[in-house]
């Protein structure tokens, strides 16, 4: 019994060994852009649509994101619940929302990112937001987190 046991545990350990997938490394690559490389519909769309994220914390109002913006994920994803609790956090820590700064325009094979310094009334607050947009011209992410100071010398070693 024990040895019909452990032969079912070796088909199995066998049978799940891990598959090796090729990934092209172009996918992967960030290059900084200058902004002037960019089209200005397209900056001023990314900064209107990451400071009408953040300024939701400060008037309690979302204006949902529409099909021409966005895509589905980031509409399905940007619900006022969820914005509500990231605000709720957000304004006792870093104060209320003033205004995005652009620091960078960065290039992968499929996307532009936008990345913003936010700022804040608190001083300690130190984040940033990422506004992703797609080959459609869709905004396919945002993201944010605290602020990276090594993120430039990141980009330039790859």
């Amino acid at each position: 019994m024990k040895k019909a046991g452990l032969i079912i545990c070796l088909l199995l350990l066998i049978g799940c060994k891990s598959k090796n997938i090729s990934r092209d490394t172009e996918d992967l690559k960030i290059k900084k852009v200058s902004s002037a490389e960019i089209s200005s519909e397209q900056q001023r769309k990314a900064y209107e649509l990451g400071k009408r994220v953040l300024e939701t914390c400060n008037t309690s109002k979302f204006k949902p994101f529409n099909e021409t913006e966005v895509t589905q994920s980031v509409r399905e994803n940007t619900t006022e619940e969820r914005l509500t609790k990231t605000c709720t956090r957000f304004r006792q820590y870093y104060g209320s929302f003033i205004d995005l700064k652009l620091d960078g325009v960065y290039k992968t094979k499929n996307e532009v990112i936008y990345r913003y310094h936010a700022l804040y009334t608190k001083k300690v607050a130190n984040k940033e937001l990422r506004v992703f947009v797609n080959e459609d011209n869709l905004v396919s992410a945002i993201k944010s987190m605290d602020w990276d100071e090594k993120f430039d010398a990141k980009i330039t070693e790859q």
